[in-house]
């Protein structure tokens, strides 16, 4: 199959920005994909998964090639709302292009990184086996999107050997840092229960308070001292409600809420035998505490620092003359549902701005993204 004419990645970013994809409409963002990958190659289908609580999403699937190495691409198009327009510079939706830089909401997180991608593709000619799975469902719930497209792509018969997710992950320079794995996040609340009563007659209530208190203080703060990749875990409390506007009446409850970022020493499971293993030192002074687990747990993971990793590293050393950072810092993104078919990385722009009014990306990053992905592309599945 001979190499097709290269897509132009600044191009197909406005086209994707001038989509207004705020999570979980989709608009247009996979017709403009589609566009692009048919002509390479690609057989592309959507998948729509809803239910669990959440809002229907529509997912994106795309594969080329057959046998040898398997290479995934994932990604999102769903961007957070804009904001107040007004207080754009430049339009959130229009794809602005001033003194070389492209202004417009997703130009950092993410869509540049899914048209550097399909960009790359189409300059190279490569081996193997090369697949993408595109999400409009990244930036809120989560629920109907990469997870469950993946677990759908292995019922279907994939199999992947490493993952890249586009997210920003450079700090100053396309390639100084790549994230090799994440912190897991844990959200859980205690509810402490006493006895309701007047504040004169202390001996008649029992305050659930000292004892909430307590339970903050036993918690809060380190719960280890990190590992060769991960900074320490640690838990913090974000809220104390005891639903009491007066000054004369001792509480019923108090409900205590925190979260916990982990490193790799923990699982959901073990942090929930930790914080009840605290609880039951305490003096609960005869109230009733009860602690749960809230929402579905973010497991953390590091990939293995062989394959694709280390052809990764080898590929942005070469090109930029420093090896990258390895990273884990940060919150969560869709790769911990990857990380459990293949290793994963993030390997994306530098994204100060994400989120932000005037979000923008300079062109000549995207330029230099298209050109590491093609040439990691080739380093990893070699060309025909």
């Amino acid at each position: 199959m001979p190499t097709p004419p290269g897509i132009d990645p600044v191009q197909l970013l406005a086209d994707l920005i001038r989509q207004p994809s705020v999570t979980p409409e989709l608009h247009g963002a996979f017709d403009v994909l589609e566009a692009a990958l048919i002509p390479l190659g690609f057989t592309c289908q959507r998948v729509r998964f809803e239910g669990d609580g959440s809002y229907p999403v529509d997912n994106l699937f795309a594969t080329r090639g057959n046998g040898g190495r398997h290479l995934l691409f994932a990604g999102h198009t769903d961007v957070v709302p804009p904001g107040d327009v007004a207080a754009w510079t430049h339009p959130p939706f229009a794809a602005e292009i001033v003194d070389g830089t492209i202004y417009g909401r997703g130009a950092a997180d993410m869509k540049s990184g899914i048209a550097a991608f399909v960009a790359a593709i189409s300059r190279i000619n490569p081996n193997g086996t090369i697949s993408l799975a595109i999400t409009n469902d990244e930036e809120a719930d989560s629920v109907n999107g990469t997870d469950k497209l993946m677990a759908w792509a292995r019922a279907q018969g994939h199999s992947f050997d490493f993952a890249i997710v586009g997210e920003p992950s450079a700090t100053a320079r396309v390639g100084d840092s790549i994230k090799i794995g994440r912190r897991g996040s844990l959200n859980g609340q205690i509810r402490v229960t006493g006895t309701q009563g007047h504040v004169a007659y202390p001996d008649r209530a029992n305050n659930p308070l000292p004892v909430a208190a307590a339970l903050v203080l036993a918690l809060s703060g380190k719960i280890d001292d990190g590992t060769d990749h991960f900074p320490p875990s640690n838990l913090e409390f974000t809220s104390i409600d005891v639903g009491n506007a007066t000054t004369n009446v001792i509480p019923a409850s108090a409900l205590l809420r925190f979260n916990v970022r982990y490193n790799d020493r923990w699982t959901p499971e073990t942090l929930a035998d930790a914080v009840n293993d605290v609880i039951g030192t305490e003096d609960l002074r005869g109230t009733q505490v009860e602690f749960t687990v809230v929402g579905r747990p973010s497991r953390s993971f590091l990939s293995p620092l062989g394959g694709g990793v280390e052809t990764l590293v080898e590929t942005i050393a070469r090109r930029t003359g420093i090896p990258p950072e390895l990273s884990t810092g940060g919150g969560t993104s869709d790769a911990r549902f990857i990380a459990e078919y293949c290793p994963v990385v993030e390997c994306g722009l530098p994204g100060p701005t994400m989120h932000k009014v005037d979000e923008n990306v300079r062109v000549s990053d995207v330029e230099e993204l298209t050109a590491l992905y093609a040439t990691f592309i080739a380093d990893y599945l070699g060309t025909k």
